[in-house]
């Protein structure tokens, strides 16, 4: 059946669309941490999705962490900087970051509204078979 078809691959690209939201907000939500320089920064997470067989859709295949080394700068007064008052930063570019977020959230949007057109299309044709 085609609508359940599609309900069933756009509600796989719902869960993977959900889950590269929830990197992205974890990215956002962590780019200002601040960690001492003996030790790794804060490391961005990018989910790795891939096309499933024939039309089962897509799946989370995991996902990729960004440079620990992440950048060190200068903050004397921090209470985590070391003798020459550096700490480390994650090396997270907001832009970036605010760009996958708007990609995701239309992707989200588009993979959502395949399930509303579909449901309304099965349930037009079930419409249907209960006049015939």
């Amino acid at each position: 059946n085609m609508s359940m078809n599609a309900i069933g691959i756009a509600g796989t690209g719902l869960d993977v669309n959900r889950q590269w939201l929830n990197a992205i907000s974890d990215n956002i939500a962590n780019m200002n941490d601040v960690t001492p320089t003996s030790g790794p920064a804060f490391q961005a997470r990018y989910v790795v999705a891939q096309a499933g067989a024939g039309t089962s859709g897509v799946f989370v295949q995991g996902t990729v962490l960004g440079d620990a080394t992440g950048i060190v700068e200068s903050d004397p007064t921090s209470p985590l900087a070391d003798a020459q008052g550096n700490v480390r930063m994650p090396n997270i570019d907001l832009g970036d970051q605010m760009g996958q977020l708007i990609m995701a959230q239309r992707a989200y949007e588009a993979n959502a509204k395949v399930v509303t057109d579909a449901q309304s299309t099965y349930q037009a044709a079930l419409a249907i078979g209960k006049n015939v």
